[in-house]
């Protein structure tokens, strides 16, 4: 098990990098500063590890990354930025997963090399797996704040007071293994789109 996740753990970097990396630039584009203030604005996955995220991982094989800091009062538009801070994790996830099936395309058509075509193919598979876990509904995932983005602002108070039991339902389900019955089918999807796109 802990030589399986040894090889899977470029593409785990590498998807962890590209989800924050993208909530931060897209803050940075709607007026907030924050994250790049913390120097969070980057593909460097040392300032975007977690270590509970990553010893969860461990342990059961899901985990999460260091948010990034954003202050909504700083969006020049808040429920625009929210929305599109929230949708552009996922979003960078999604679209590095198509360039490295590009990629792995390419790979096994032109050279084969089948150490290369693991590795494109786990890059591809962990930023699926990043972009649907994260557009569950489920506090304090970006899926729950897409939807508070939408829904009246007489919701964000009782959002912010219930954050902490979304936390605590989130890891029940990663240790019940449960989580894979919301996330698979949203990978599902996701694949099915971008093998058609590529």
């Amino acid at each position: 098990m802990i030589l399986d996740i040894l090889k899977q753990f470029p593409a785990i970097l590498i998807a962890i990098s590209v989800h924050e990396y993208g909530h931060a630039l897209v803050a940075y584009a709607m007026g907030d500063d924050t994250a790049k203030r913390a120097n969070r604005m980057t593909l460097d996955p040392l300032k975007h590890i977690d270590m509970v995220g990553m010893l969860v991982l461990l342990l059961a094989h899901f985990g999460w990354a260091k948010p990034v800091p954003i202050d909504e009062r700083n969006f020049r538009n808040k429920r625009l930025g929210l929305f599109a801070v929230s949708l552009a994790g996922p979003a960078f996830n999604l679209i590095c997963a198509l360039v490295f099936l590009i990629l792995y395309k390419l790979e096994a058509a032109f050279i084969g090399m089948y150490a290369l075509d693991i590795m494109l193919a786990y890059v591809f598979k962990f930023n699926i797996l990043f972009a649907a876990f994260n557009m569950l509904p489920i506090p304090p995932l970006d899926g729950s704040k897409l939807l508070l983005s939408v829904l009246p602002s007489s919701v964000s108070r009782f959002y912010w007071q219930y954050e902490n039991i979304g936390t605590v339902i989130l890891i029940a389900l990663i240790f019940t293994n449960k989580i894979g019955l919301f996330i698979y089918p949203i990978v599902d999807v996701f694949e099915r789109v971008l093998l058609s796109i590529a």
